[in-house]
């Protein structure tokens, strides 16, 4: 049987919606708290163990108390046993630490944590490579490469184990950034150590590619098919990315680099908006709108990834036929034939997100490229 120990930082992608860019400090998730953000990570957790739930797996689940883990497994048909750490919950690096040393010391052969890479750094202090571990994506950023692509498809790979599947154990790389600067729109990686991890390529995420993915030639003539084709009265939200920031810089607008801005008419409406300002702005607003994103480099997500202000609440307002792809085609090919990734937090917006897309990767060129919820 196999023996899972289940980690969920509680706080962990609070900051996303609220577009505060992260959730690390008790004053930013106080922040996003007072913004109306709600916290999911439980919520992420709970769905990728659903599917041993479902599936009936041979599995033993060793789970923190309450809001660390063992409220994401109520009613769900699995063998848990609950552990204390201790430790009062207040969302710190501390309560991490000490509860997945607690886990690593109950003898767990895996320890599936829900967080972000705050998180991921925590794991790494308290067990470095004692035990392989698996990631939830539940943050804002989640460059690290331990994450699984969604809740599922860390619920599938579990799945894969459970029946003694062929998976390799790799180690992977545990990355984070300075939030601070990445308020200010500047990305600072810095690369923190390894931790060992189950591999399996339908199911984790490649570490994030920083930089530009496409020309300065190849984001302007992007910028320029999307700008002569708006249409007068519409709104237009424009996800982070390098390859949208031309399209600001060719409307002549301050652009927020990791953040989303709404523009109209050639106006800016809204600079580094929240989701609860993009919900606003298209209740008040009379005519039709479109999300504007482009994918994230090396990982290849469009949704889910540092742009959770465009929450399925906005996807479902905006349109999903109202959703623009762009990506320059050498973005595209570094993907290595794998498909353009969501995860919006809402699985049946995610299958009906999924399926080819066509993907503006010039002036008037574009392709059609799958979208998946799994690589």
């Amino acid at each position: 049987m196999l023996k899972l120990g289940l980690l969920v930082n509680p706080y962990a992608g609070l900051g996303g919606p609220a577009g505060l860019k992260g959730s690390d400090g008790a004053s930013i998730r106080r922040e996003a708290l007072a913004r109306g953000a709600a916290p999911r990570a439980l919520a992420r957790a709970r769905r990728a163990l659903a599917v041993l739930a479902a599936a009936q797996a041979d599995v033993q689940v060793v789970s923190c108390e309450g809001q660390m883990g063992a409220d994401a497994l109520q009613g769900l048909k699995l063998d848990v046993t609950e552990l204390s750490t201790g430790v009062p919950v207040v969302g710190t690096g501390e309560d991490t630490r000490v509860a997945a040393t607690v886990l690593a010391d109950a003898g767990i052969d895996l320890l599936v944590f829900a967080g972000g890479d705050g998180t991921a750094r925590d794991v790494l202090d308290a067990v470095a490579d004692r035990i392989p571990v698996l990631g939830i994506p539940s943050g804002v950023k989640m460059h690290s490469a331990v994450y699984a692509v969604s809740p599922e498809a860390a619920g599938e790979l579990l799945l894969v184990l459970s029946r003694a599947g062929l998976v390799d154990v790799q180690l992977r790389e545990v990355r984070d950034i300075d939030e601070e600067a990445f308020r200010q729109g500047v990305v600072k990686t810095r690369f923190y150590g390894e931790l060992l991890a189950p591999e399996e390529g339908r199911f984790l995420q490649r570490t994030k590619v920083a930089g530009r993915e496409s020309s300065e030639l190849v984001a302007a003539e992007i910028a320029d098919d999307i700008v002569s084709s708006m249409q007068p009265g519409r709104l237009y939200l424009i996800g982070p990315g390098s390859t949208t920031a031309a399209i600001m810089e060719q409307l002549r607008l301050p652009n927020t680099l990791l953040g989303v801005d709404v523009v109209a008419d050639g106006a800016l409406l809204v600079a580094d908006a929240s989701e609860a300002d993009l919900l606003r702005v298209l209740e008040t607003h009379r005519g039709g709108a479109n999300i504007i994103v482009t994918a994230i480099g090396g990982q290849g997500h469009i949704f889910g990834r540092g742009n959770q202000q465009l929450s399925p609440a906005v996807i479902r307002r905006v349109g999903e036929e109202n959703i623009i792809v762009v990506a320059g085609k050498g973005k595209l090919a570094d993907l290595g034939g794998r498909p353009l990734l969501v995860d919006t937090n809402d699985s049946a917006l995610d299958m009906r997100l999924c399926g080819y897309r066509r993907v503006i990767t010039g002036y008037r060129d574009e392709v059609l490229y799958p979208v998946a919820t799994t690589a």
